[in-house]
């Protein structure tokens, strides 16, 4: 799917000097920067991230839901 955004041109102009430095294109820049930006808001960004994240409540709330043992109480 193809969308707009628009930089100013000092922004654009140091995005693809970044680009070459890096021999990579703008849209491989574009990506890394949207991955790390879902990451940040914990958001998965394939299947693989998102069963990993599923999985891992699923084993917090199998923790949780284990009954503790009754605290002992010391005689004063």
């Amino acid at each position: 799917m193809r969308k707009l955004i628009e930089f100013d041109d000092d922004t654009f102009d140091k995005l693809k000097q970044l680009a070459r430095d890096r021999t990579g294109t703008l849209q491989e820049l574009a990506d890394e920067a949207f991955a790390d930006l879902l990451k940040k808001h914990g958001i998965p960004i394939d299947l693989r991230d998102a069963l990993r994240k599923s999985a891992k409540l699923d084993a917090t709330a199998k923790s949780d839901a284990r009954p503790k043992p009754p605290k002992k109480r010391r005689a004063l």
